[in-house]
């Protein structure tokens, strides 16, 4: 029996140890599935802070497609800006010209004006003259009405008296 005793005694030992064997591989496997849960739920953080990033580079895009938006809204304002000042300024050179053209008319009226005055001044000089030589030529006739009736005067009375004295 001794020998039965030694191969039970070994037969145990070595249960013994494939129970030890046995528990340290399920420890191990208990160990491997703790740390793939944890691996797992790293990945899951993971995973979660792309997306987030993914979230944020989204809204970074977004943010510079509106900002893009805006800017180009505001080259747009500064064409529109720069065209009316362009157009303003157009405005202002035509102003300017049909001022210029408006004072030359003015110029040119005036000296009409200029012309006319001297003209008019001519006029009433001519008409003095001619008053002054329509009041000499009425003198004149007077003058000469006066010694024709003065010298008819004479005449007649010499006449008469020559009639007396024969």
């Amino acid at each position: 029996m001794s020998t039965f005793k030694a191969v039970v005694v070994v037969v145990e030992v070595v249960l013994e140890v494939v129970v030890v064997v046995v528990v340290v591989v399920v420890v191990v496997v208990i160990v491997v599935i703790v740390v793939e849960v944890v691996v797992g739920a790293v990945v899951i953080v993971v995973i979660v802070v792309e997306v987030v990033v993914g979230v944020v580079v989204i809204l970074v895009i977004v943010v510079e497609v509106v900002v893009g938006v805006v800017v180009i809204v505001l080259i747009v304002v500064e064409v529109v800006v720069g065209v009316v000042g362009v157009v303003v300024i157009v405005v202002e050179v035509v102003v300017g010209v049909v001022l210029i053209v408006l004072i030359v008319v003015e110029v040119v009226v005036e000296v009409v004006v200029g012309v006319v005055i001297v003209v008019d001044v001519v006029v009433v000089v001519v008409v003095i003259v001619v008053d002054v030589v329509v009041v000499v030529v009425v003198i004149f006739e007077v003058v000469i009405v006066e010694v024709i009736i003065v010298e008819v005067v004479i005449v007649e009375v010499v006449e008469v008296e020559v009639a007396r004295e024969y």
